[in-house]
């Protein structure tokens, strides 16, 4: 056994002592017959930024935006490269590109080796860096020791991302529509006001559903054309209060499956001050460490929600899988939303 206690509030070995998937164990064959049940026009919606968007790195310092370019092919590119070259009687043009991408700077999931805690797991005093489930920093998941370090080998050896793109990622998804309720005034969200919505929207929410929260914040990001202005952006929209602790306890009661926003962390990030030795991030502490509920931040909701609104409807089928790419600690997708 890799730890003798567990945190408070955690599921840790609920769904098995080595279990990498948390609550995506609740997205059973039921959830997607549930799913598709959703499923009545046929319409689709794309719920992805482009991926070079915001663009800059107003919102996060430490990630760039997608640098993009090719391979040489002789004494040329091999962008537009005709075949002729090669070969006379060909009539072929062809390109090839490649991306340096920041797996986290635009539409993303989260995986659940991206955010762990200091916690005395063995019970000896000392806190030791652990992610979901007791995976240990280090060891399981491993670093660079330098910033020169090439990369081989170095990852999430568990909990990387790839765990959640074998389940495909597919089920009943609901939307809660904060934007519809706060505009885009910067607001702090508790359990309070998020009940008061969800009793006047009469959205319910049922274990394993996937949870959506628009905010209308990817809206304002579109309306900056990748010229982001940080202090606007730090004043818009609404976002979950990560502090409240009935707002973390909904979180673990209503069994939901993972947790969606269109803005940059779910929670207000800087999160308002606690009191003590406590989280930086507490909500992605409470779901990446303590719950293992992934989080999709900055996805593209607008059109959803506004045909959602329309139509008197919460409910709908999402497929969300990220690339499976083995080790990463997040994942950029282009997640589908069927109606």
């Amino acid at each position: 056994m890799r730890w003798k206690n567990r945190p408070e509030g955690s599921n840790w070995g609920d769904f098995g002592p080595d279990d990498e998937l948390g609550r995506l164990n609740l997205l059973t064959p039921d959830k997607v017959l549930q799913g598709v049940a959703e499923v009545h026009e046929g319409r689709s919606f794309c719920l992805s930024l482009p991926l070079d968007y915001p663009g800059g790195n107003a919102l996060n310092r430490l990630r760039h935006p997608p640098r993009r370019f090719t391979s040489g092919r002789g004494d040329k590119l091999n962008y537009n490269f005709a075949l002729n070259r090669i070969n006379p009687s060909f009539t072929d043009v062809v390109s090839d590109d490649a991306v340096l991408l920041f797996t986290q700077y635009s539409t993303q999931w989260d995986a659940l080796s991206h955010v762990g805690a200091l916690f005395d797991a063995d019970g000896d005093g000392e806190a030791e860096p652990l992610y979901y489930n007791g995976w240990r920093a280090g060891e399981d998941i491993q670093g660079p020791s330098g910033h020169e370090d090439a990369l081989e080998g170095v990852c999430a050896k568990r909990l990387g991302i790839e765990k959640m793109a074998e389940t495909a990622v597919s089920g009943r998804a609901v939307m809660i529509d904060l934007e519809k309720h706060c505009g885009h005034e910067r607001v702090l969200v508790d359990y309070a006001r998020l009940q008061q919505i969800l009793k006047l929207d009469g959205v319910v929410i049922e274990p394993g559903d996937m949870v959506c929260l628009y905010t209308g914040f990817a809206d304002v990001v579109l309306g900056m054309r990748k010229n982001p202005d940080a202090p606007t952006l730090e004043n818009s929209c609404a976002v979950l209060d990560g502090r409240d602790p009935l707002l973390l306890q909904w979180i673990t009661d209503s069994g939901l499956s993972v947790l969606i926003a269109d803005n940059y962390a779910v929670e207000a990030y800087p999160a308002r001050e606690g009191q003590g030795c406590c989280a930086a991030l507490p909500l992605h502490e409470h779901c990446l460490f303590k719950l293992g509920i992934h989080l999709g931040e900055l996805w593209y909701l607008s059109e959803l929600a506004s045909y959602l609104r329309a139509n008197g409807r919460s409910r709908f089928m999402l497929t969300a899988p990220p690339l499976r790419l083995p080790g990463a600690v997040g994942s950029p997708l282009t997640p589908v939303a069927l109606v």
